[in-house]
């Protein structure tokens, strides 16, 4: 019998995060492609467009007037998917497998800058750290209103990822509940804090307990770039394709000196080095396939900011066994017009991947961080 090969040989490998697996078939990249295409994103818009409903001064859908502002703005979504409460009364139960639970919240949208035609990877790094510090006075503005349970913030960049307006925005959505995925990652993460030792020399959680993403993002730094799922890496933070990624250049970005539980608890430092892999990150995602490439983008973090004590100082609660990280699930494959699909197999069984993500970080790591718009200007 043949020795196992992962570049070659079909395996699952395992997500701790959600208790799931991934089937890798990595056999199949040289698989032909015969079906839909997709349209490229367009790389010329307009700096600023009359019909765009957040541009500057432009009335949105719902008649409101943006106001004109020079650096981020946010408003509460004009078609928001959660209402604020007071909500309606839990409807008795019909049949105890047909359960309903009435859901308050809020979405915001957060316009990243004024201009139209920019995004993430092209925008100056002091607009990422504008927008970090935006996303953190929404989350705590959201997450201290009664009632509210859990705040996302998240952005869906591109046609393809459902995205109804280029102009660079992302959403925050609060909820009188925690959702299913990170109610499945918060699960995971406190069930290891509470069943394994802590190893030498690796950062620890709350009360010196072991962090599932601090151990495992210490053995991802270990592992020789070669070998290993590394694309970038500064001061305080990573970015790496996770070993049981799904979507082909899938990323997640994380810290690596130390535990921090939300956007909150960030020195100013490491906010600085947050942008600044938020950006690199982006701009080696357009560099792939010389589009602006299309993904879905979230925080994990606390469900809510912590309380602050009598001297302002934050207070420690089981909520900090989160560690904060950024999911990037873009789904291009193979060329800036194909995409990867959910389908079959995946719908019926689990999930199912053939590029392997040591490769794709390869790929990554071989993109340049210089923007290819701006490659072409110099």
């Amino acid at each position: 019998m043949e020795p196992f090969d992962p570049t070659t040989h079909p395996h699952r490998r395992y997500n701790p995060l959600t208790n799931t697996h991934v089937l890798v078939s990595p056999h199949r990249t040289k698989r032909p492609w015969l079906g839909q295409t997709e349209p490229t994103e367009p790389s010329n818009l307009p700096q600023y467009d009359p019909a765009c409903y957040l541009c500057p001064g432009n009335t949105r859908a719902g008649g409101k007037v943006n106001e004109i502002y020079t650096s981020t703005m946010v408003f509460e979504n004009d078609y928001a998917a959660v209402l604020p409460p007071p909500g309606p009364v839990t409807p008795p139960v019909g049949h105890p497998l047909l359960t309903a639970e009435p859901i308050q919240g809020g979405c915001d949208v957060v316009c990243f800058h004024p201009r139209h035609d920019l995004s993430l990877p092209t925008l100056s790094l002091s607009d990422v750290e504008n927008i970090v510090d935006e996303w953190t006075r929404v989350y705590t503005r959201r997450g201290t209103k009664p009632g509210i349970e859990y705040v996302q913030i998240f952005e869906n960049k591109g046609a393809m990822m459902g995205c109804s307006n280029p102009h660079p925005h992302s959403q925050v959505w609060s909820l009188s509940t925690v959702p299913t995925l990170p109610a499945k990652e918060l699960a995971s993460l406190h069930n290891y804090a509470s069943t394994i030792n802590v190893r030498s020399g690796v950062p620890t959680g709350p009360d010196g307990h072991a962090c599932l993403l601090c151990e495992y993002v210490n053995h991802e730094l270990s592992v020789p770039e070669d070998e290993g799922r590394l694309v970038i890496t500064n001061e305080h933070f990573v970015a790496l394709v996770p070993w049981w990624a799904y979507w082909p250049f899938e990323i997640m970005v994380l810290p690596h000196k130390r535990h921090i539980s939300s956007l909150v608890h960030f020195t100013v430092d490491e906010k600085q080095a947050f942008a600044d892999i938020m950006s690199r990150v982006t701009k080696r995602y357009d560099n792939i396939f010389s589009c602006s490439f299309a993904y879905a983008m979230g925080i994990h973090q606390r469900p809510l900011p912590p309380c602050r004590d009598g001297d302002g100082i934050y207070v420690q609660d089981a909520d900090d066994i989160a560690h904060l990280h950024v999911h990037f699930e873009p789904p291009l494959l193979r060329s800036a017009s194909v995409r990867k699909f959910l389908a079959g197999f995946e719908v019926m069984a689990e999930p199912q991947r053939d590029l392997t993500a040591e490769q794709a970080a390869r790929r990554l790591r071989n993109c340049s961080e210089v923007h290819y718009l701006h490659a072409v200007e110099q």
